[in-house]
């Protein structure tokens, strides 16, 4: 019979009450504990360290715990929490670099000016009262009052509970009303009263590791309140493909992941309309964009077939749904509008990137990169424009990188190696070094090749004579950090595995570019501008992203960082129908070339695992 045991996680002092045989993991999950979990609790990733009290209280070392930990972790410790089971009282500590713990969040990117031409708007109406003279129904009183105020024949629907509601709604308010139309054909809200100053509506932005909002005031197009939160759904996965695993596992396992996000975008809206004292109920539409899987796990669409050849998402136009269904707080009658996606890895996202980039609409030739687990790459002007989606894996975002980090307080962001090979390095808040971000991941890289520490096949150069660079556990390793200077007391150091882990990343970014460069018959010299979008670009060092092969060698001045463009992308569309129609347009309109498909991937792929790329043949 299975029993019950209390297991208590320091340094918080955070207990649960669980089954006998859950495993750390579970239990953390259950006390709302974060760990970090790249692999979502498998086994593979061994991010999810943790240090065990009374050893006798557990289940025994693994064949994963043995590959991912050192013995002189072992023999302090730690084990991976996602393979511990419980069998008794444990005491669980959970060390710095394990805690998931809050990053800065990109809530702001470029922002073009667009005409104020919302979907959403209101009209207040001193309606005639019944007589016996004129006894209309009250919704067509309603219907002939809006079309002499207009001036337009109106024939439209109204919500089924608004008009349950509609002779009390009038009669209360003494014939003073305020009518709420959404998209020229839906009444969705009537009100007494004059309320046509409070219109709102909110642009949400749903990554992979972050949900961003924007509060927009309708009447003037100005953002009134930003809002964000880490996306709840990294304890199933950090990366896309492994939540989908776990919602395909389940049905239950879909729900859940929906559920995590209807509730984050609901904590966004409540938050940011607190701050900007703006009554939820006054937000009548909210616009969704992110990439295809959220997009499906929001709506809860099977997102099987998204991770399966030939990733064929259930659906491409944008859909409109009411906030109800969803479960979204804002006014009851208000509609939520996903944007429409291109591929089964291109999604909305990446369409609200080029509507704030503007890129479809220049005539210079433009590259636009948004890096992430996924990056997504497109290329062109205002006469046509291709895209591809590259498998670039996690590395740039801290993960499979053995003292990888997210851009948290302690990790480290910059870092310089001078000719004598000593290190510097910044951290974020100045704070000590626990571990390095992605931006850092590339200027370790960078310098390494510049100081010959690494030779351009990525191997570390053995004749180097530095104290730093070391074999451990049959693996070269460079120092970027000793361990009286990190808050974990151990080395911070670089090894030949994350080297390799970066190489394919880049290798991927870079593969994309080249492809889309050759099917458009370009070359760096022709690209106008490149935009890099997301959190993470305006962290990099744009040198050494060059340096590396990261990015195509185009002259620094025309690289521009743009920030989160896809949340700007999302409000301009919800205060512009005439940006609504260009982002059906751009689904429609750009051209996507699957990169495993094409005849020079391979080729093209294994030319970029050099630095910067290719090694030349000397004779």
């Amino acid at each position: 019979m299975i029993s019950d045991v209390t297991i208590v996680f320091e340094p918080e002092g955070k207990k649960v009450v669980t089954s006998r045989g859950k495993t750390v993991f579970q239990a953390a999950k259950e006390a709302g504990v974060g760990l970090r979990s790249e692999c979502g609790g498998g086994g593979l990733c061994g991010k999810c360290r943790v240090i065990v009290k009374n050893s006798d209280a557990v289940s025994k070392l693994t064949e994963a715990e043995r590959k991912h930990l050192s013995q002189s972790e072992i023999d302090s410790g730690y084990r991976l929490a996602c393979q511990t089971k419980i069998i008794r009282e444990v005491i669980v500590m959970i060390p710095p670099e394990t805690k998931l713990e809050y990053h800065k969040i990109q809530v702001l990117g470029l922002e073009r000016k667009v005409e104020l031409n919302p979907s959403v708007m209101k009209c207040h109406l001193l309606l005639p009262k019944p007589t016996l003279s004129d006894f209309r129904p009250d919704l067509e009183r309603l219907l002939n009052s809006l079309s002499k105020q207009t001036q337009k024949a109106v024939n439209l629907e109204i919500d089924y509970e608004i008009l349950k509601k509609l002779p009390n709604i009038l009669r209360d308010a003494n014939w003073d009303a305020t009518v709420t139309i959404w998209n020229d054909y839906r009444i969705v809200a009537v009100e007494p009263g004059d309320t046509s100053s409070e219109l709102f509506g909110l642009a949400v932005d749903i990554g992979t590791s972050k949900i961003v909002g924007h509060l927009v005031d309708l009447t003037s197009g100005k953002t009134v309140g930003i809002e964000s939160i880490e996306n709840p759904q990294v304890i199933h996965g950090e990366d896309t493909i492994t939540r989908i695993t776990f919602a395909m596992a389940d049905n239950a396992n879909l729900e859940i992941l929906q559920k995590h996000a209807i509730d984050c975008v609901n904590r966004v809206l409540h938050e940011a309309c607190r701050k900007a004292r703006v009554n939820p109920g006054r937000v009548y539409e909210v616009i969704v964009v992110g990439n295809t899987a959220m997009h499906h796990f929001f709506l809860r669409i099977q997102p099987k077939y998204v991770a399966l050849s030939p990733y064929t998402p259930a659906v491409k136009s944008s859909i409109n749904i009411a906030s109800k269904e969803l479960n979204i707080k804002v006014n009851r009658g208000g509609i939520v509008t996903i944007l429409p996606i291109i591929a089964g890895f291109v999604g909305a996202d990446a369409i609200a990137d080029v509507l704030a980039t503007g890129i479809h609409e220049s005539e210079k030739l433009s590259l636009l990169i948004d890096i992430g687990t996924n990056t997504e790459v497109f290329i062109g002007n205002k006469d046509n424009m291709l895209c591809c989606s590259c498998a670039s894996g996690p590395a740039f975002e801290g993960a499979h990188i053995k003292h990888g980090m997210k851009a948290v307080s302690g990790a480290i962001e910059r870092i310089r190696i001078s000719p004598d090979l000593e290190v510097a390095y910044k951290t974020i808040d100045d704070a000590k070094p626990t571990g390095l971000c992605g931006s850092a991941v590339i200027d370790v890289i960078a310098e390494m090749l510049k100081n010959g520490i690494i030779n351009p096949n990525g191997k570390f150069n053995s004749n180097i004579k530095t104290k730093r660079l070391r074999k451990n556990n049959n693996e070269m390793e460079f120092i970027l950090a000793w361990n009286n200077e990190t808050t974990t007391d151990r080395e911070i150091t670089f090894t030949q595995k994350d080297i390799n882990e970066t190489l394919l990343a880049k290798a991927a970014i870079y593969t994309g570019c080249k492809i889309l460069m050759k099917r458009k018959n370009v070359e760096e010299k022709d690209i106008g501008r490149v935009f890099i979008a997301g959190a993470f670009g305006n962290c990099i060092n744009r040198e050494n992203a060059k340096v590396i092969g990261l990015i195509p060698d185009v002259p620094t001045e025309k690289i521009e960082f743009v920030g989160n463009t896809a949340v700007m992308g999302a409000k301009m569309t919800l205060i512009s129908m005439g940006m609504r129609e260009k982002a059906e347009l751009i689904a429609n309109k750009v051209r996507y070339l699957e990169l495993g498909n094409d005849s020079d991937f391979n080729q093209e792929f294994s030319k970029a695992l050099f630095l910067p790329h290719e090694v030349k043949q000397t004779s």
